[in-house]
């Protein structure tokens, strides 16, 4: 039960998730209506292009499937340990996520399909930096699993079980961040195209810096 679940996780959790779904968004409206921030649907493009034999179209998703897995091994890296703690180098994964992001904005406005392989390596970063606190896994790149978890929740409560309020309400927490990030994001694109993207950078650069800011404090 998260019975003392501190507020900074509660809006950590809410900034990334808003990072996230930023992202995605503009994936959505300028990727060739890819989303970014999780690889299920590039999965399922992938398949559609071997069947179609698009070796050239295969090869870009595929490289995009591999440079998020490179982001997150670049998380693992960085970061010790996925048990959400404070005191990780989460400012220095921020960061980095922070100069994919605009290397992807860069690449993508001067026409460069390889600003696909900067954003899907900036997700997998960031996906990576997903952690569990008090049994629960802390998601912030997608909803799937968020909506998951609040379905079974729901139905153990329905079979007599004690219900977690605490715990819904982050998740509904993150899913509202997602949301919004994503409604930010969508917004942007229409008014900046790829420049856009600098908005979630420099949330995340700004994160980083709020959250080295928190350790110095003396309640940290």
């Amino acid at each position: 039960m998260f019975t003392k679940l501190p507020h900074w996780v509660e809006v950590g959790g809410f900034l990334l998730a808003s990072i996230a779904g930023s992202v995605n968004a503009i994936g959505l409206s300028g990727f060739q209506h890819q989303g970014v921030s999780h690889l299920t649907g590039t999965s399922t493009l992938l398949s559609l292009s071997l069947v179609n034999l698009d070796i050239s179209e295969s090869a870009h998703l595929f490289l995009i499937m591999v440079s998020f897995m490179l982001g997150a091994a670049l998380s693992g890296l960085i970061l010790d340990g996925a048990v959400l703690r404070l005191g990780r180098r989460y400012g220095v994964a921020l960061l980095l996520e922070a100069a994919l992001l605009f290397l992807a904005m860069l690449s993508l406005s001067r026409g460069s399909n390889s600003g696909h392989f900067f954003a899907s390596a900036a997700c997998g970063l960031q996906n990576g930096m997903v952690s569990t606190y008090s049994g629960a896994i802390i998601r912030t790149t997608h909803v799937s699993g968020l909506f998951t978890d609040l379905g079974t929740m729901l139905g153990a409560r329905l079979r007599g079980n004690p219900f977690d309020t605490r715990k819904a309400l982050l998740f509904l927490l993150l899913i509202t961040g997602f949301i919004l990030g994503g409604t930010v994001g969508a917004l942007s694109y229409q008014h900046l195209q790829f420049t856009a993207l600098a908005i979630p950078a420099s949330a995340a650069i700004v994160l980083a810096i709020v959250y080295w800011v928190w350790l110095m404090l003396p309640s940290a």
